[in-house]
């Protein structure tokens, strides 16, 4: 546990690692060449400023605004830029977060306590502006976490990349149309797992 707490700050602050309540409520590390696929899901163009394009509340755009403008801020450095409380300021991070706006960076020492976190513009600070389909999108990044598992359900896929059981079965299915992915019935439950040949 140690090292997975030390992970979340040491990865993306040397660019090994996006780190962030990115997938849920939850902060996951995940693979840079991941993040062009997760960023598609977006439906956004994968420039910093992009976020402008997506529908947030005025409070959430001003948190990301301000952090476009001042680069890389912790918790308190956005309170005081925006002037709000620190549960709403917590709120719209979460949000942004989850919608990959914004991303860890790092944490920064304070005077008193535990070292704050500091965020960044995600599209600033990883290369996402190349960007898949949709459609393939999906396909990667479930043929990817199908790979890593062995088998699964769409239950399963859809709590690993926070996707709806409906969007986590069409594209199961649809790597199995592909060749790339097989299923198999168990009871009542469909599980899916990668081809031979098709293992990460």
């Amino acid at each position: 546990m140690a090292k997975c707490w030390a992970w979340k700050d040491e990865l993306p602050e040397r660019g090994l690692a996006c780190a962030g309540k990115h997938l849920g409520r939850w902060s996951a590390l995940i693979s840079p060449r991941l993040l062009a696929p997760l960023y598609a899901l977006t439906g956004r163009s994968g420039q910093p400023e992009d976020f402008r394009e997506g529908e947030f509340t005025p409070l959430q755009l001003e948190v990301a605004e301000a952090a476009l403008a001042e680069g890389p801020c912790t918790g308190p450095e956005l309170r005081a830029l925006v002037g709000t409380e620190k549960k709403q300021v917590d709120a719209a991070l979460v949000v942004l977060q989850r919608a990959l706006v914004l991303t860890n960076a790092g944490v920064v020492e304070q005077k008193n306590g535990w070292g704050a976190i500091a965020v960044d513009v995600l599209a600033r600070r990883w290369e996402v502006a190349k960007l898949p389909s949709e459609g393939e999108a999906c396909r990667l990044l479930a043929a990817t976490v199908l790979a890593l598992s062995g088998e699964l359900s769409a239950a399963d896929l859809g709590g690993a990349l926070g996707w709806r059981l409906k969007r986590s079965r069409e594209t199961l299915d649809e790597l199995v149309a592909l060749g790339t992915a097989e299923r198999r019935q168990q009871e009542e439950l469909a599980l899916w797992s990668a081809s031979p040949g098709n293992l990460a």
